[in-house]
């Protein structure tokens, strides 16, 4: 294990963090968007998040050769994916532009699948693995200043 490697695992979190609050603020900024460019009302997107493969430098003795993943090497983002699972919501409202013109649900607007309170607490989720991946390599970089002044003396 390297002398950077907490600091690496740390920046690659941080990094993936960004993005996902990236990702949430596109879909708090399009809730109300009923046409886009591909058709239709706005849909959510997620961020999916993958650990990075790396070579194991040190495996543990004490857990089977199966079950030991060796040493972690931070997380990346898979995949931004747009969610399709999750029904649109129906907004009465006949004078809009968008509203459907014909059949049962005549009159209705299909508004996007973003729900803000749901947005807003992953947003915080976000914000807090940030701030504790911050913290990480705050703390890497005052034990390397202690051991230079170890050195020193």
């Amino acid at each position: 294990m390297g002398l950077f490697t907490s600091i690496n695992i740390a920046s690659s979190g941080m990094s993936a963090q960004r993005t996902r609050s990236d990702v949430i603020a596109d879909n708090i900024t399009n809730a109300s968007t009923t046409r886009t460019a591909e058709g239709g009302p706005f849909r959510r997107s997620r961020t999916i998040m993958r650990p990075r493969v790396s070579s194991p430098y040190w495996r543990s003795p004490f857990l089977p050769e199966g079950m030991d993943n060796g040493v972690g090497a931070g997380v990346r983002i898979a995949e931004i994916q747009k969610d399709f699972k999750t029904e649109n919501r129906l907004v009465y409202d006949p004078t809009h532009p968008d509203a459907i013109k014909s059949g049962p649900r005549e009159g209705y607007v299909e508004m996007p699948n973003v729900d803000i309170v749901s947005e807003m607490v992953d947003l915080i989720a976000a914000s807090r693995a940030y701030e504790a991946n911050a913290s990480v390599v705050e703390g890497a970089k005052s034990m390397f200043q202690k051991a230079l002044e170890i050195g020193n003396r």
